[in-house]
């Protein structure tokens, strides 16, 4: 395999063992590698070098904490659709790049076909999504339409 491809997620290289790794890692990526290697019924050693390969390979692309966006203030999460009424790269660049850079955007898509883009907003309450709509995203270059969706429940979410 070329150490530059990115294996696909049904790759005949994962093996249930890894599977299995990456399900207690999704769970918990504070495992240390003896807790891990226990869990899958491992030693030590070939968990670690099967943790190392995933890695190597870009399967895990990174150990990071889950924040409670509630818990810091966020507790309204609104879907945010943009349609756009330009088609010059550099508008949509722009455009691409200054909602990127906004705090209350955590998730940031382009689309095929309408809308052209999606976005996941965390903010405190209606008030103050009102004020990041209306601040920060109506009036952008080459933003046509908005419709914002709140988030009734959340019912399934993997990170």
């Amino acid at each position: 395999m070329c150490p530059s491809r990115r294996p696909a997620r049904n790759d005949p290289q994962l093996d249930a063992l890894d599977r299995d790794i990456l399900r207690h890692l999704r769970a918990d990526g504070r495992l240390t590698n003896v807790e891990l290697a226990r869990r899958v019924g491992l030693s030590p050693p070939p968990c670690l070098r099967r943790v190392r390969r995933l890695e190597e390979a870009g399967i895990i692309t990174g150990y990071r904490a889950t924040v409670d966006h509630e818990a810091l203030g966020g507790g309204l999460e609104v879907m945010v659709f943009i349609e756009v009424s330009v088609s010059d790269l550099k508008t949509l660049a722009d455009l691409e790049e200054v909602i990127a850079g906004y705090e209350e955007v955590v998730e940031f898509r382009r689309l095929f076909g309408r809308p052209d883009y999606l976005l996941r907003v965390l903010v405190a309450d209606h008030n103050a999504y009102e004020a990041f709509q209306t601040g920060k995203v109506i009036g952008l270059p080459g933003v046509a339409r908005v419709v914002s969706q709140p988030t009734m429940k959340k019912i399934k979410v993997i990170d």
